[in-house]
């Protein structure tokens, strides 16, 4: 029988197992992402071999690149906090601070652990910085009135630092090529950092008021077939996204911008709810196919020749990097000691950082560098889906209850005067 046949079924059965016992695997100390990368080596070279694909890097690329672009408007579309300064603050502290702590302090693990030169060691730093908005559901924002700090910050993070660590890359890519920083400093602060930043602002917002724009004016005209209508933000993302990269803004970030202000100019809020379940569907169907692509090509020799340099940048990374970055980033906060700790736990790492590596790939990444880099990311991905897909449920469950009990204690008894 031929094996794509046979891979339609099992991938068939498995949607249907994981949704019709998602009530229960929700209670279970396992994420989906979990069961997908196992059900990958499962159907891998070393399970029962019905995923023989080997995908190349610029497939790769394309894959992850478009499940990271309807992350990130998910993202935005749960952004539920007003435009200023102040309502963002766990988010600007995670992003300005805890991002460039991340990349710098892994690039010196790489420079000086793993004798890599600083051009691939930044790199590799902002390959594994961005914690990943596809794999990290269970610790965001769960819905539009959710206004617990702590999936606020986490869901903030993953839309905006996927987007924020492109300068990053480019840096390593640059340095990479050319040791000589003088050659190309200079254009790396006015395009790569200063000019596509803002063109993705800008972008984000002007496409995305345009296209509703337009939605609200044909809906005047003549409504729109209901089984048609949420491809509206399907088309929000693929515009904001080409039209960005036309100007040579960041896509990313600007797709993330266009899902908050899309999610603010529809006045109907049962557009945004009907939107935000059709990104989400349409994410989880993407997590599926992706993660079980990694399980699959995961290679028994390369983990073994690259097991112990991996397992020390996955180990500082998890247990020391990210921990120790969210609490020096959140000092002086308004925050929960609870939410500080927690915050420097919940940073996956995943198919955000799979994209970068093969842009990577594309652009001067190779050889025997390339191989090393490459399996030292897929081995964290590994150990980060492993580690934060068991605890990531009863961490949040127990935070939940500690939460409920710190607020029973700020409400005074009522007193009965006899």
């Amino acid at each position: 029988m031929d094996i794509y046949i046979l891979d339609l079924l099992v991938i068939g059965l498995l949607l249907l197992i994981v949704t019709l016992g998602s009530g229960w695997i929700v209670r279970l100390p396992l994420s989906f992402a979990l069961i997908y990368l196992l059900v990958g080596i499962f159907l891998g070279p070393y399970g029962v071999k019905l995923i023989q694909l080997r995908p190349d890097a610029q497939f790769l690329e394309r894959l992850t690149e478009f499940v990271v672009l309807i992350s990130l408007f998910s993202c935005g579309l749960k952004m539920n906090r007003n435009l200023y300064l102040g309502a963002w603050r766990s988010t600007v502290r995670l992003i300005g601070f805890l991002m460039p702590i991340s990349i710098f302090a892994i690039a010196a693990v790489g420079h000086w652990l793993l004798r890599m030169e600083w051009g691939p060691a930044i790199l590799l730093g902002a390959i594994l910085a961005p914690t990943d908005p596809v794999l990290a559901s269970e610790v965001q924002i769960s819905h539009v009135e959710d206004r617990d700090e702590l999936r606020f910050g986490l869901t903030s993070e993953g839309g905006l630092n996927d987007a924020l660590a492109f300068p990053f890359v480019y840096f390593g890519i640059y340095a990479l090529k050319d040791s000589n920083w003088d050659n190309w400093f200079k254009q790396w602060v006015a395009v790569d950092l200063i000019w596509a930043i803002a063109a993705g602002l800008v972008m984000g917002i002007l496409v995305a008021k345009a296209v509703v724009w337009i939605d609200k004016r044909m809906q005047k005209i003549e409504t729109v077939d209901a089984l048609m209508e949420d491809f509206v933000a399907l088309s929000i993302i693929l515009l904001t996204y080409s039209l960005t990269e036309i100007v040579n803004g960041y896509g990313f970030l600007a797709v993330f911008v266009a899902g908050i202000v899309a999610q603010r100019s529809y006045r109907d809020p049962e557009k945004r709810h009907s939107q935000l379940e059709f990104i989400e569907q349409l994410e989880k169907l993407l997590e599926v196919g992706t993660i079980l692509l990694l399980g699959s090509i995961l290679r028994w020799q390369a983990i073994v020749a690259h097991w112990g340099e991996a397992l020390l940048v996955a180990a500082l990374l998890i247990f020391v990097i990210r921990p120790l970055g969210a609490w020096i980033s959140t000092i002086g906060a308004r925050l929960r000691p609870v939410t500080r700790w927690l915050y420097g736990w919940f940073g996956i790492r995943g198919v955000g950082s799979i994209y970068y590596l093969c842009y990577g790939f594309g652009n001067g990444l190779k050889d025997q560098l390339g191989e090393q880099i490459a399996w030292i990311t897929y081995i964290t991905i590994v150990i980060s889906v492993v580690i934060h897909g068991i605890s990531s449920t009863p961490i949040m469950n127990w935070y939940e209850k500690h939460i409920e009990r710190e607020k029973s204690k700020l409400v005074e008894p009522d007193i009965v005067v006899k």
